[in-house]
């Protein structure tokens, strides 16, 4: 992963938004609670819809409108012009906070569907995605979260991974995960879950319910949460 200068660095959640789409009032609840808003190129669209203007615009800058463009100030916008990543990746690299928050990023084109998720599991930084229907997150190496009895915990591996769990209906332990093979979809929590894995590379999606659960899972997960050998106390 390219290290590079934030442009955004904040204490609390940061709000990233995507072109894709947004659920209904999302962006002005998750704006209301405060903190810097950044666009993902064309997501600076939505943004200025919701009546807001962003922190900072960061993309390559193809898919930004103009009619977007003259309503913000030159200071905003930050054109990074290589093609090796998205502008998701592009956006993450330059914010630093303890926890990103994802909006428009899930449920819209497939392919950019597949490259958030795929850039979860590579990008060490707490990044939750929230989509309409569902929520995602890459695994931490010790997961927990405090899950109502019957919520549904899907997991699915974007690498060969394993792990442990504890109150899943049907336990992760000994199953050898991978994109080509098994994967979790559709377990059952049946109280407070712990989710250890040996290695990056599991995303969980949880339902949009689950917000506030996975939000404090992930920011209690710590700057290490991707290290090796977890093991459950």
């Amino acid at each position: 992963m390219v290290r590079v200068a934030p442009i955004i660095s904040a204490a609390g959640p940061v709000v990233l938004v995507g072109g894709g789409p947004i659920p209904p009032g999302a962006l002005d609840r998750e704006i209301a609670r405060g903190g810097p808003v950044v666009a993902a190129d064309g997501g600076a669209g939505a943004v200025l819809e919701a009546g807001h203007l962003p922190d900072a615009v960061i993309g390559d800058m193809d898919s930004i409108a103009p009619s977007v463009r003259q309503q913000l100030s030159p200071e905003t916008l930050h054109a990074v012009t290589e093609q090796e990543s998205t502008d998701f990746e592009k956006c993450l690299r330059r914010i630093k906070a303890p926890l990103v928050l994802g909006l428009g990023f899930l449920g819209g084109r497939t392919d950019h569907t597949l490259a958030a998720l795929s850039c979860l599991v590579r990008d060490p930084r707490p990044v939750l995605l929230l989509g309409s229907d569902a929520l995602a997150f890459a695994a931490p190496r010790d997961l927990r979260l405090s899950l109502r009895p019957g919520t549904w915990v899907s997991l699915f591996p974007l690498a060969p991974v394993r792990g442990r769990s504890t109150c899943l209906r049907w336990p992760i332990d000994g199953i050898d995960f991978r994109p080509a093979g098994p994967v979790g979809t559709s377990n059952e929590a049946t109280g407070p879950v712990r989710i250890s894995m040996e290695g990056p590379g599991m995303v969980v999606l949880l339902p949009p319910e689950a917000r506030e659960a996975a939000m404090e899972a992930l920011v209690a997960a710590g700057p290490e949460r991707f290290a090796t050998g977890a093991s459950f106390a």
